[in-house]
């Protein structure tokens, strides 16, 4: 197998509690740490949500930001303009901006900005509509994690996109299961080698979308062919919201992106039977029969 660079995405999501200064501080750690995307999301909550859901309360009263999950929902979101302001920090920067869409409007907002790549999350990868906008409208990449799907499924977005031609060139598929936080018995790693081994000559290229604690496993996904690696990243997982206790701080971020390029460094063969650094101790140590 010919292994690739490793590429991190920090998916900050929600993690910036509405606030455009946390949002812009997490962007700057996210590049400190060496990710090389930071992400968010964009909604249209009267769109995504039915009445009742959207007057329901939140499920989880103490982590809502608002009387009902409605409410909530609408004081994390950011305009369309506030994500024109983080993608011109990102450049800033120099970390690449995404964001995943949940419907149809939010993905005719996220094109006219052109953002190089936008995230279809598990919960979305069966909104057509919204996939024929990504698939006809937008030129960028499209990232789509597997969260949730049923490998008919899965054969029904594949063929969408190749209807067109698209998928090989423009579709990075991920492995992933659904849930915050996942036990590593759920994680379900080798679903990488299934998709690797399945679609691999048919889409552009292989993610991984983890929620479990701790980087442990990353490096694992990565050997089995996942070239994009996105975790959930926070300033502090004790900070009020659903997301925070299964995403990493500053520190697990950095260290997931130095474990991946070491491991990227190691993957690969002698290019002599003895390389310089051990023709040193061959020369002192090897064995010589007197």
């Amino acid at each position: 197998m010919e292994y690739k660079k490793p590429k991190v995405i920090a998916e900050i999501g929600c993690n910036h509690k509405g606030d455009m200064d946390i949002a812009k501080e997490l962007l700057r750690l996210s590049k400190e740490c060496n990710a090389d995307v930071a992400k968010f999301q964009k909604r249209n909550n009267r769109e995504l949500l039915t009445e009742q859901q959207y007057n329901a309360p939140h499920p989880n009263p103490s982590n809502s930001y608002g009387d009902t999950y409605g409410a909530h929902r609408e004081f994390l979101e950011f305009s369309v303009e506030q994500h024109k302001e983080l993608k011109n920090y990102c450049d800033q920067i120099g970390i690449e901006y995404s964001t995943s869409v949940w419907d149809v409007t939010s993905a005719l907002e996220m094109i006219t900005f052109n953002p190089s790549l936008l995230k279809v999350p598990s919960a979305c990868n069966n909104h057509f509509d919204m996939l024929r906008v990504l698939r006809d409208e937008y030129t960028g990449e499209v990232h789509l994690s597997f969260g949730m799907t049923n490998q008919d499924e899965e054969k029904q977005i594949i063929s969408f996109f190749e209807e067109t031609d698209q998928a090989k060139h423009r579709l990075v598929i991920y492995s992933c299961t659904s849930g915050y936080p996942v036990p590593f018995e759920d994680v379900c790693l080798l679903e990488i080698s299934r998709l690797k081994n399945e679609y691999g000559n048919r889409v552009k290229d292989i993610g991984f979308s983890g929620h479990h604690l701790g980087i442990a496993i990353d490096n694992a996904a990565y050997t089995l062919g996942a070239t994009w690696v996105e975790r959930h990243f926070t300033k502090d997982r004790t900070w009020k919201g659903t997301d925070h206790a299964a995403s990493l701080e500053p520190t697990g971020l950095r260290k997931l992106c130095r474990d991946l390029f070491a491991t990227f460094k190691a993957l690969n063969y002698k290019k002599t039977e003895i390389l310089e650094i051990e023709q040193v101790q061959r020369d002192k140590l090897k064995y010589r029969k007197q």
